[in-house]
């Protein structure tokens, strides 16, 4: 099964010709490439997939998906992978 996160841009900079990011998935913080949305913002929420953000998504449906993460522990265990 395939799964796509929500996360939160903290900063977007250019290494290697790439368009990245640092996102923030509820706490953990994580480099994402960004190259599949250039018009994704700091500030702007991107479900993101392997590594690479790969749409733009409202803050509210975020904010539900991120608390579910939360609840089931997902997110702590993304930690250590």
């Amino acid at each position: 099964m395939c799964l796509s996160v929500p996360g939160k841009v903290l900063d977007i900079s250019h290494e290697e010709g790439f368009r990245m990011g640092r996102v923030d998935f509820g706490g953990v913080v994580k480099k994402v490439c960004l190259e599949y949305l250039p018009e994704i913002r700091v500030g702007d929420y991107a479900l993101v997939h392997v590594g690479f953000a790969i749409s733009r998504v409202l803050p509210e449906e975020a904010a539900k998906t991120l608390k579910l993460l939360n609840e089931l522990g997902e997110l702590e265990r993304g930690e250590n992978r």
